[in-house]
């Protein structure tokens, strides 16, 4: 007997958004099956500086993170093709091992997540579902330009850890190459070139992310 595939309506996507949303800011996100890239690096002695420096810059990655997966699936919720969706919902999957790296590192270096990882989450939700109803060239154009961000960004970080802090240069590292990924993958499914108003915008808001999480 041949298996029906489940067609989800809105309102399951709506309850699965839910779920992925408590996971993300509150629980443990499924993840794939990657390892994480730190577990073979040995721990550093770094000064008590550079370990403080260290927590803070993962702390903006982890609030990276969490605002990935509201803008996945909010994309996710209202792209009109399928293979876009799925697209978006690998894409956010990869983001959780990110996620649960980034929160690993933190508490080994002794510091805590974001408390504002709801509003990382539920802002970027909103910008995600708009995006996505805008029409798919244009969400996975804001797919694309979000991820190039994300690499210049880690590259701000890796210049600024300790050349000793290995474990977390190794996580960074990993989630450069999976960012630059979903770029291209993006852009060949047909990504549009946003406005440069859009791209500003975005990093005015990336900014605001970024201080706010390096604090809070």
């Amino acid at each position: 007997m041949s298996l029906i595939e489940r067609q989800f309506s809105a309102f399951d996507h709506f309850l699965i958004n839910i779920d992925t949303g408590m996971r993300t800011m509150f629980g443990a996100p499924e993840v794939t099956e990657r390892k994480n890239p730190s577990d073979t690096q040995l721990e550093s002695d770094i000064d008590g500086a550079e370990k403080e420096l260290a927590g803070r810059l993962m702390r903006i990655n982890h609030a990276g993170e969490v605002s990935a997966q509201g803008l996945y699936q909010g994309q996710a919720l209202t792209a009109r093709l399928p293979e876009v969706r799925q697209q978006m919902q690998r894409a956010a999957q990869e983001e959780n091992d990110h996620l649960a790296w980034c929160e690993k590192r933190c508490k080994e270096l002794g510091t805590h997540v974001s408390y504002l990882s709801p509003f990382w989450y539920f802002g970027s939700l909103t910008i995600g579902a708009i995006a996505g109803r805008a029409g798919d060239q244009w969400s996975l154009g804001f797919v694309a330009e979000t991820e190039h961000q994300v690499v210049r960004h880690l590259d701000q970080h890796l210049a600024q850890l300790s050349p000793d802090d290995h474990k977390s240069r190794a996580i960074l590292e990993q989630m450069k190459i999976d960012e630059l990924q979903h770029a291209v993958i993006a852009e060949n499914a047909g990504a549009a070139n946003l406005p440069a108003a859009v791209k500003m915008a975005m990093k005015v808001s990336s900014k605001v992310m970024t201080n706010g999480a390096f604090y809070l």
